[in-house]
């Protein structure tokens, strides 16, 4: 049996990300229904509003779900209290140190997967006890690695690196991909973008027809002197280039950033000052369809791809 099938019992190796303002109750439960697991993005949510989601994404599936964790968050131990408190059995943290948290999670029965971008971050999470670790690559969307290792490169490297289950996550937004992936060593996947236009998003519709409508190069990586995060093009995204081409300091790049610039855009639909986090996949997307309609589509064309290597090679898989 598939290793995070097993880990997380769930039909098909596919996860969906947790992103923020995107992957509320209505699309964790609904990708959590159609078979894969779904990731409740704590990261833009109120302690008492992640609950809400939680007992309405419990009402919502009765089965596995998790929550996403950004460590670094200032109210994290007010997060962490609401998922252990709600019984929450699979937590995969982000940005920050897992020695920290692991420990506490592992105590309580929970699974917890890490994200990671290099492999000195990935053997620090094996170190501190997580059971698998998501090895994202440089063409994901919202927050990455500084050292811009794709995706293509990271996920072989991970792998020879760490003896824990590997997940790919950054450009995968397909069978095709997803094949790919696999190949390379990873034992499933993790996608974003392609949930994040997903008729049960969170995300405003605005955001979601701009994804649809966007072309190759329509996003780039940008703010790495805070937190690199890669970008859909729009009068923010060119304000923070021009600034960063002028040699502005981390002070200015704050000051221009502002507060709750992604809400504006992602979640309230200001699609020229809000800022739109999204993955390079989006050129690739081109339809708003429910979840599991999105994650059948992958898997089929995931076994189709098997197949035409099996039939193409002649040799059993």
């Amino acid at each position: 049996m598939n290793p995070i099938c097993k880990l997380f019992n769930i039909k098909y190796p596919i996860i969906q990300a947790g992103m923020v303002w995107c992957s509320g109750w209505k699309l964790a439960s609904a990708v959590s229904n159609a078979g894969g697991l779904g990731i409740i993005g704590a990261g833009s949510m109120y302690p008492e509003v992640l609950r809400e989601h939680i007992q309405k994404c419990k009402h919502a599936t009765d089965k596995p779900f998790g929550v996403n964790i950004p460590l670094l968050y200032p109210n994290i131990q007010e997060i962490i209290n609401v998922v252990l408190e709600e019984g929450v059995k699979i937590v995969f943290s982000s940005a920050g140190n897992p020695a920290t948290w692991t420990k506490i999670f592992k105590e309580k029965g929970i699974t917890v997967v890490h994200v990671i971008a290099n492999t000195r971050f990935a053997l620090k999470a094996q170190e501190a006890g997580v059971d698998a670790v998501v090895a994202e690559g440089f063409e994901a969307g919202g927050h990455n690695g500084r050292e811009e290792t794709t995706t293509l490169c990271l996920i072989p490297m991970i792998k020879a690196a760490v003896n824990i289950p590997v997940i790919a996550a950054g450009g995968i937004g397909s069978g095709k991909s997803m094949l790919a992936a696999i190949a390379l060593g990873a034992d499933a996947v993790q996608i974003g973008s392609a949930f994040a236009v997903a008729e049960e998003s969170s995300a405003h519709p605005s955001f979601k027809n701009k994804i649809i409508s966007s072309a190759e190069g329509d996003t780039k990586l940008a703010m790495k002197k805070l937190v690199p995060v890669r970008l859909l093009k729009n009068e923010f995204a060119d304000a923070i280039a021009q600034a960063e081409a002028a040699g502005a300091d981390r002070t200015e790049l704050l000051e221009l950033l502002g507060r709750a610039r992604a809400k504006l855009g992602m979640f309230e639909g200001d699609m020229e000052n809000g800022e739109l986090e999204i993955g390079q996949v989006s050129a690739m997307l081109n339809k708003i369809k429910p979840a599991r309609e999105i994650l059948q589509e992958i898997w089929q064309e995931y076994l189709s791809g098997l197949k035409s290597f099996r039939d193409l090679y002649d040799v059993t898989i």
